[in-house]
């Protein structure tokens, strides 16, 4: 027989397993959402940022003289732990869960309190010694300490991903400086437009990665705003005067991240406004990565009836009935990742305009959606990296013929031999399928060195000359990878 202890909530007595540190109101809430099947633990930022908040609530409340040394030192102790990355099993509640967070909160007070119960020499249970709501949610609310752990865990996923981003950015950097003189035929609305470099292409990727990190850094800022002290409704009922000062003071050396109080807590304990604009930050990076991994896709169609461009590495088989097939999977995983982070959008979005009065009821899907988008595209862009963009290599021959098979070739000659004689030479060349150079020199429009010249690949992509001003999209990807 499974050992239990007795405890007690409003509701009655429930034996809760003797060596579990959770207690009678995580045992309620596990009963009554089994939604996903996934723990609040599968979101360790989460319980890091709960354990941080409960520290720096204990440290509060000792310096103010409400709660004694012994415990507030156990409570620290404890929660010092979970920091560090210990009894995590021990958060069970699923992700999804009614009550705005109400049960995680309530985890983490039972796990800290019956860590701290040990700590001091008793045993689990023995609430009369130390509470998890008398003493571990001294001064607190679930709605400050939950909101509160959500942004500390936001923070440390934005980091996460930054860093992927980073990742990738200087992979397509790196890239671009290996194809910065390989020419080929740029497209507008997939027609032949006019040359440009492979280089400039996957310059561009490198650059709109690092705009997207941009704005990721500055969708952060907003998340560094708590409302931790402003208990149930933003007015700090039952919290001591200067609580909310010295907690969040506190909590800014334990996480060190320069965390600020909001100025108006009853605004920031109903406004959900900061997660609103985060998604649609993490919605423009899906966006334009899963826009970048469809040129990929069609650069590499083929290997024979498609554009054949460049060549994506191969990684695994792609058919179970035809083969010798490679598909692009690294590129189509990416793609994947980036609807559901879309999808999570309109999620974040219902669940925010949903709020009502004091209090949004739905930050558990908020922060399960954020977080879950966070992480997926932060592995997707590693893969994308180092299992894709870092093998490309170029069909450099097959380019080179491309743009001088080009009738698009013209537009670059139009400043030189007139948009007369460029309008005949196009028309001609499409007709008869010869060659736009063979033609202009045929006709005597320029002789084979100027034309050379012209044909360079500094002429074609339009570089820019060495110590311009503005440097080029390559000329900062190389920046990048010294």
């Amino acid at each position: 027989m499974l050992e239990t202890r007795t405890e007690h909530d409003l509701l009655g007595d429930r034996q809760v397993p003797a060596d579990s540190y959770w207690g009678i109101h995580t045992l309620r809430a596990v009963e009554n959402f089994p939604i996903t099947g996934r723990p609040i633990s599968t979101n360790p930022y989460l319980i890091r940022g709960l354990a941080y908040v409960k520290w720096a609530a204990a440290s509060a409340n000792e310096k103010l003289g409400i709660l004694d040394h012994r415990r507030a030192d156990a409570i620290g102790q404890a929660c010092r732990e979970i920091v560090d990355g210990r009894w995590h099993e021990q958060f069970v509640v699923d992700v999804i869960q009614g009550g705005a967070g109400t049960s995680t909160n309530m985890n983490a007070n039972e796990v800290i309190a019956n860590r701290a119960l040990e700590i001091l020499g008793h045993a689990r249970g023995e609430y009369a010694e130390l509470h998890p709501n008398e003493h571990v949610n001294l001064s607190q609310s679930t709605n400050d300490v939950y909101p509160t752990a959500v942004n500390i865990a936001t923070i440390f996923a934005i980091d996460d991903l930054l860093d992927a981003m980073r990742v990738l950015q200087e992979a397509f950097s790196t890239k671009a400086v290996e194809f910065a003189d390989t020419v080929k035929m740029g497209r507008t609305q997939l027609q032949d437009a006019v040359p440009m470099t492979l280089g400039q292409e996957f310059a561009t990727y490198a650059v709109m990665i690092d705009e997207d990190r941009t704005r990721l850094d500055e969708a952060a800022l907003l998340v560094h705003e708590i409302n931790l002290g402003a208990t149930a409704i933003g007015t700090g009922l039952n919290a001591p005067v200067g609580y909310a000062e010295a907690a969040c003071d506190t909590l800014r050396e334990l996480t060190g991240l320069p965390l600020v109080l909001a100025t108006d807590l009853v605004e920031a304990t109903q406004d959900v406004g900061q997660f609103v604009h985060l998604s649609g930050v993490l919605k423009r990076i899906a966006v334009k990565l899963s826009k970048v991994c469809n040129d990929l896709r069609l650069l590499s169609s083929g290997p024979r009836a498609g554009l054949n461009e460049i060549n994506l590495p191969p990684v695994q088989a792609g058919s179970s009935i035809m083969p010798g097939k490679v598909n692009p999977v690294i590129p189509e995983v990416l793609n994947q990742v980036a609807y559901e982070v879309i999808g999570n959008d309109v999620t974040i979005t219902m669940a925010a305009e949903s709020g009502q009065l004091q209090l949004n009821a739905f930050e558990p899907i908020i922060v399960h959606s954020l977080s879950e988008g966070m992480r997926h595209l932060g592995a997707a862009c590693r893969i994308l990296a180092d299992r894709c963009v870092l093998g490309i290599t170029a069909n450099t021959d097959l380019l080179r013929a491309r743009v001088e098979d080009s009738i698009g070739l013209v537009t670059a000659l139009n400043p030189y031999i007139g948009y007369t004689a460029s309008t005949r030479i196009a028309q001609e060349a499409l007709v008869s399928g010869r060659r736009v150079a063979d033609l202009v020199i045929e006709a005597g429009l320029l002789d084979r060195e100027e034309l050379d010249r012209l044909l360079s690949p500094e002429h074609l992509a339009n570089l820019r000359a060495s110590g311009s001003p503005r440097p080029t999209p390559v000329a900062a990807a190389a920046e990048v990878v010294s």
